[in-house]
C-alpha cells in the first residue's frame, strides 16, 4: 500500500496483539541496486541492531517490486546484507502508474515471467531468508491465476498471499476467496487469502470460502486499526469484542500526528492524516461524518481539534479555515 503503511503506521498498529508480521511499501525496482538509504527509507526498521521489527516486536518483511530478474536479484542481495529477514515480490498492484512501467499486477500476463522474477530472488538469497509472494487473481481475467499461482512455488517462493481480484476488478467488490480456495487446494505452501475483509464476519467468510489459515488485512487494518486485535481476541476466547469506538480511533489519528510532525511539515502530515481518515470513513458513520465536516481544512491544529471536538465542524466552517489559510 504505497503512500499508506510507513513504519510510523505498522508501529501504530502492531502495539495491540494481532499481527503476525507485517511488510513494507514497496521498493521500486527498475535496473539498477539501490543505495541503502533507499531501503532505510521505506524501512526504517532495518537500522536496528536487531532482525526488523516493529516496536513492540511483529517482524517486518521488505517488499520488492519490478520486472527484471537481475534487478530484484541485485536488490534483494542489497537487503539481505542490510538486515532483512524476508523478502516479498508485489505482482499485485493494480496502479496504472505501475503497470505501465512494468511492474505489480502487469506480470500476470505471462506466468513465465513471474516464474523467472521469483526465481532469480531466490537464487539471490538462497535459503538465508525466505522469499514470498503477492498476486492477483489475474490481470484482464482469471484464466491464468492458477499458472501464475504456480509460478511462484515452483520458483521458489514459501509462501504465497492471494488478492481475490483482477487487476481489471480493481477494488470493486465482491472479493472472490472461493478462487483463492481454488489455488490453495493446488499449492504445496502456504496460501494468504486478502480483499475485502473489513469485519470479523469478513473475515470468517473469507477463511471459509478460501480454507485458509490465515489473512492478510490491507484497507480493512486502516478502516478499523483494532481489527487484527478484535480477530485475534474472538480467535482465543469466541467473544466478540465491541466495535472500535471513535474516541479510539481518533486518538490513533492523534498519535500518527503527533509522530510524524517531529520529521515532516504539517501540509504534509494533514495530507496524510487525511487520507487515513478517508479509509476511515468507508465503514464507521462518525469516521464518514468527521472527514466531511473536516476535509477542507488546510492547518493540522485545526484538523486535531475537529477530530476530538465532541461534535464535527461544519463543512462551512472547514470550506472558512480553508480560505484563511491559504
Amino acid at each position: 500500500m504505497e503512500g499508506v503503511i510507513d513504519a510510523v503506521t505498522r508501529d501504530l498498529l502492531t502495539r495491540a496483539p494481532g499481527f503476525d508480521w507485517v511488510v513494507t511499501e514497496f521498493v521500486r525496482v527498475v535496473d539498477a541496486r539501490l543505495p541503502p538509504r533507499v531501503f532505510y527509507k521505506h524501512c526504517p526498521e532495518l537500522e536496528a541492531d536487531t532482525a526488523p521489527t516493529t516496536p513492540s516486536g511483529v517482524p517486518v518483511t521488505l517488499q520488492l517490486l519490478g520486472s527484471d530478474p537481475a534487478a530484484l536479484a541485485a536488490n534483494a542481495r542489497q537487503a539481505l546484507r542490510l538486515g532483512a529477514t524476508g523478502v516479498d515480490l508485489n505482482f499485485g498492484c493494480p496502479a496504472k502508474l505501475v503497470n505501465r512501467h512494468d511492474g505489480g499486477a502487469s506480470l500476470l500476463r505471462d506466468p513465465r515471467r513471474v516464474h523467472a522474477a521469483v526465481a532469480a530472488v531466490h537464487a539471490a538469497v538462497g535459503e538465508a531468508i525466505p522469499v514470498t509472494a503477492k498476486i492477483r487473481l489475474g490481470f484482464a481475467d482469471r484464466r491464468l491465476a492458477l499458472a501464475c499461482a504456480l509460478a511462484t512455488q515452483d520458483a521458489g517462493a514459501r509462501r504465497l498471499v492471494v488478492h481475490g481480484r483482477t487487476r481489471d476488478e480493481g477494488y470493486r467488490p465482491p472479493a472472490h476467496w472461493e478462487w483463492i480456495g481454488r489455488i490453495r487446494q493446488r499449492l504445496s505452501i502456504p496460501v494468504v487469502a486478502n480483499g475485502d475483509i473489513w469485519t470479523l464476519e469478513d473475515y470468517w467468510k473469507a477463511r471459509t470460502l478460501s480454507g485458509c489459515r490465515d489473512v492478510m488485512l490491507g484497507r480493512g487494518a486502516l478502516a478499523d486499526p483494532r481489527l487484527a486485535a478484535r480477530i485475534r481476541h474472538w480467535q482465543a476466547t469466541g467473544d466478540r469484542l465491541p466495535e472500535t469506538p471513535w474516541q479510539a480511533r481518533a486518538a490513533i489519528l492523534g498519535e500518527f500526528a503527533a509522530t510524524q510532525r517531529s520529521t515532516l511539515p504539517d501540509r504534509v502530515v494533514t495530507s496524510l492524516l487525511k487520507q487515513w481518515l478517508n479509509h476511515m470513513r468507508q465503514r464507521d458513520a462518525e469516521a464518514a461524518r468527521r472527514f466531511q465536516a473536516l476535509k477542507r481544512i488546510t492547518q493540522l491544529d485545526a484538523l486535531l481539534e475537529g477530530l476530538t471536538a465532541p461534535t464535527p465542524r461544519p463543512t462551512s466552517h472547514a470550506m472558512t479555515e480553508a480560505t484563511l489559510s491559504a
